[in-house]
This record gives structure tokens, sequence and C-alpha cells, in this order.
């Protein structure tokens, strides 16, 4: 069933329950709205567009930060059988422009926050002739409509263009820390196979109520919602991210789910740890399930957790935007055994780890993971080449590098593109941070590598202490002394692992930052 028509069924069935609850601590502020409601927004957005003439196969920008807002736009723009384009809300303004040029988008759905950005590049957006703000009149630009007014210009009424399972349905864009952001075109069956698949894996029923707190933009904030959305459970927005702000929306609004990245378990546990938080606060009983994924997930973080939270079900989930989010192989709640482990394949998925040649490894052999499944993407758009160097065959090369155990359990090594290597040998960082985070003065590490004239490169390591704890680089490269010598960090960084809206480390950033200071220490043999 096209997720439009999830959305109908919602409505229908159960009308005047609370789909979508917005929270905004900072501001104390707390709105929400029923499927009644979303479900007509949608259409309203979808009517308001077809009489500015958009239709099927048109691109609609959307650009906005987490708010009620957001889904039943995006709803809305599938509707007329456009497709949706969510962009990162931390694009520059050049950015934009340029997933804007690609798409050749017809439409700009806005936010206050990107209005500076949209004024310094409007000139050039030359294809976009109607934009919608979404916020306080006063921040409105002369060039934009406002939101309350387009609404009130389209129907409540269902606007019956038709849509098939197959047809495109949403453009996303790579985050774009390694160069230019790459489209990745989703149809309507790989938005309905996410909605099945993450309901599969964990098990939503209508009496769930997710805590949504990752970017909407992103494919795995709202894949995993969609468990949710598929039998008609309620979700929270939460917008903040402090440990106060997740166990109040979690103990306030009785919420079942939380999908955390990496970042902000951290500081629940730190902030558990310091005092700065008392458990006995806050009504948690019914909390089920945490779940992480978008990053390499460090065992020592899951095994605190597990301390604090005993009877959570926990799951670590892998995937791409290229495969329509999480889900192609996750850990699986009955797997807590094999923490560490990105899992198995997900359902009805299936993984190969291959050479450069594109022949299987050996069981235990580091190669790179293909996966198939119904969520891989149609292509990257207006680039037949990384399409035809990535897809092969409906298997999609995923860039990770990885490994099986004897008990068919994926593990994740790292990103091709971060493997360092150091006098011919090849070292995989995750390995590295993942016995950093295992230090309790650490609260977050990277490991990168940086040119060395002998070496090629050496292992530095960038280490983000917790709180009101202080270390050496001595003490931290002695502790490093367990790790096989040419792996220990020959250079050590304090200083904060940057991390984009998704968790991920930025890499680039740290290399950039660090480039030409492995100079200035003295390798030991």
């Amino acid at each position: 069933m096209i997720i439009t028509e999830i959305l109908a069924r919602n409505a229908r069935m159960y009308g005047d329950e609370i789909a979508l609850i917005e929270r905004e601590p900072a501001r104390n502020r707390r709105v929400e709205i029923t499927w009644r409601e979303f479900d007509e927004t949608a259409n309203r957005v979808a009517n308001a567009l077809l009489a500015k003439g958009i239709k099927k196969g048109d691109k609609v920008i959307h650009l906005m930060m987490n708010c009620l807002e957001w889904l039943p736009l995006y709803f809305g723009i599938l509707r007329t059988g456009a497709w949706a384009v969510p962009l990162n809300f931390r694009f520059t303004a050049q950015d934009i422009r340029y997933c804007a040029d690609i798409a050749e988008a017809k439409a700009m759905v806005f936010g206050e926050e990107f209005v500076e950005r949209i004024d310094s590049i409007k000139e050039d957006l030359e294809t976009i002739k109607d934009y919608i703000f979404v916020g306080p009149t006063s921040m409105k630009p002369e060039y934009a409509e406002p939101y309350e007014t387009f609404l009130e210009a389209g129907s409540n009424a269902d606007p019956r263009v038709p849509v098939e399972l197959m047809d495109e349905a949403a453009l996303y864009f790579t985050s774009g820390t390694t160069g230019k952001p790459k489209p990745i075109l989703l149809t309507h069956r790989n938005l309905e196979f996410a909605c099945i698949i993450e309901n599969r894996h964990h098990n939503q029923t209508h009496h769930d109520n997710f805590v949504c707190i990752p970017p909407l933009y992103h494919t795995g904030a709202k894949m995993h919602w969609f468990g949710n959305f598929i039998v008609g459970a309620k979700a929270v927005i939460l917008k903040g991210i402090k440990p106060q702000w997740i166990l109040e929306a979690v103990s306030e609004e009785k919420a079942t789910i939380v999908w955390l990245l990496v970042p902000w378990a951290q500081d629940i546990l730190v902030a558990i740890e310091n005092g700065e938080v008392n458990l006995d606060d806050y009504d948690l009983d019914q909390w089920r399930l945490m779940h992480i994924g978008a990053q390499p997930v460090p065992p020592s973080l899951v095994k605190n957790w597990r301390k604090v939270f005993p009877h959570h079900d926990y799951d670590t989930n892998y995937g791409l935007s290229e495969t329509t989010g999480p889900g192609c192989v996750h850990l699986g709640i009955e797997n807590i055994h094999k923490v560490g482990a990105i899992g198995v394949p997900g359902f009805d998925w299936e993984y190969k780890i291959v050479d450069g040649n594109l022949n299987q490894v050996p069981k235990g052999e580091v190669g790179e993971l293909m996966v198939k499944g119904p969520g891989v993407m149609k292509e990257y758009y207006k680039n037949p080449e990384a399409t035809k160097e990535t897809l092969i065959d409906g298997w999609l090369l995923t860039g990770d590098m990885a490994k099986v155990d004897e008990d068919g359990f994926i593990w994740l090594v790292d990103r091709k593109k971060d493997v360092i290597i150091t006098g011919g040998e090849n070292i995989f960082p995750v390995e590295i941070e993942d016995f950093l985070m295992e230090n309790p003065k650490i609260q977050d590490a990277a490991v990168i590598g940086l040119p060395d004239e002998r070496l090629g490169e050496i292992v530095a390591a960038v280490i983000k202490l917790k709180p009101e704890q202080e270390m050496s680089e001595e003490e931290l490269l002695g502790y490093c002394e367990e790790l096989p010598r040419y792996k220990r960090p020959r250079k050590v960084f304090f200083d904060d692992v940057p991390r984009n809206p998704t968790g991920k480390i930025e890499k680039p950033k740290l290399r950039e930052k660090y480039a030409g200071m492995s100079e200035s220490f003295q390798v030991q043999e």
C-alpha cells in the first residue's frame, strides 16, 4: 500500500486519536494533531500545489527543521505525484542551489531558519516559481507565500492523483561530507517497504509511542517512525537533545521507543553518572526499546546502557540512504549477546562480502559489503556513472568494509574511504575507536590517518573527555599499549569530535584541521 494511502487509512480508523506531538522544551511548547488533521492537512497541501500547476513528476524542495508541519507537507507533496526533495538543514546556500538545479525543482517549502540562505541564491533558482514560507509573518520574504494562506487555497478532499507503487517518490541527497551531495532516487515501493521492515524488526503495535529526535530530512529518522506509522501509532517530534528533555518526553508522553544517535545516548549516561539527572524523577517503566543506527556503535556504550536500563530491548540498525534508510542489516532484539556486530540481513534482504573484483571472500575475511533487497534505490539521479559503479545486477555496493563471523553475524570494520594504511598495514579506525571508548574518562573518540613521509600515514586520535575529567597525552598513549604496536595512535588531540546531524563523525573536517600536524610528533618504533 502506498504510504499516502496508509495515512488515509489511519485517518479512517483512528481519526480522533493523536498522531503527532511536537515538543519544544526550550520554549515550554507542546502541540499535537490527530490522524484526521494530519490527513486533511496533507490533502490541502496537495490540492494547493496542484492549483499552482505542480504535476506528477515535478520536484518540490522541502527545506525545514523538524516541526509539526514537516510530515503533512511531505505527504502532501507525494499526493500530487510530484517528488519530495528533502534537504539537509546544514546545507549552505550553494549546496541548496546545487540540489535545486539537479532536481529542476518547481517549488520550494522552507522555514524561517533558511531565509538568509534562500535570499542569497534566489535569483539563481531559475526553475522555482513558487515559494511557501513556514514561519512568523514578520520574517516572511516578499517573494514567498505564507503557509497559512497557501493551505486556505487547498481543499481537504483527496486529490485522487493516480500513483503507482513503482513510480518515483522522493529525491534524497547524501550529506555531502566528501564532495558534492549525490541525489538518491527512491520509489513509492521503497517507502512502503521501509514501513514493513521497520515494523517487522521492532514489533510496533498501535499502542506504541515513538520519540523522533534526529532530522526528518534524513531517511533514518523518518523510516524508523514508519514502523509506528503503518499501525497508526503516535509519535513525538522532540526539538532538543538535552538528556533531561529526552527523559521528560519519554516520561510525560508515555513513550515506548526511542531511536538515539551515539552521542545522545552517551550524553544521557554521562548525565546520570554525574547526577545531573535522577532517574527516580521520571516514569520510564513503559520504555521498552532503545535502538541506535547511522554510525558504528561502541560495544561499551551498549554494555553501560544495559547496566542502567536492564529491562530495555536493544537493536543496532545498519543502512544507507541508498537502501531507503535502516534495516538492510540489523542486530535484532533477540541477539543482544552479539553486541558489536551490525547483525544479520534484515527482513527480505540478502548480502555478500566481496573483494575488489566482486568475488565473495571467505568467512572471516574483510571485504566490501553488498546488499540486495526491496529498499535499494532506483538510481543516483542524473548520474549514470555513479549508478553504474554502485548498482551491479540489483546489488548495491555500500562502501563499507565488513566481515562475517562463524555464526553468520556481520561485523562492520570501517568505511572503505576511511581505512588507514600505515607501513603497508591496513588499519580500520572503528576498531581503535571502540577500544578508546572503553576508557571511563572518554566520552567520544575519532581516529583518522595523517600523512607521514616514512609510513605513508600514521594513526591519530581525537579525544573528547567526559566533563571534569583530565588526561594527558602520555596517559592516553599508555592506555593504548594494549593495542598491537602498529594500531596505536602516534598523535593525540584533545578536542570535540564533530558529528553531522545523523551522528556520523565528520572525518574530512578532522583530516583538514590536523593535516600537517603529524610532522611535529616523533614516531616511536
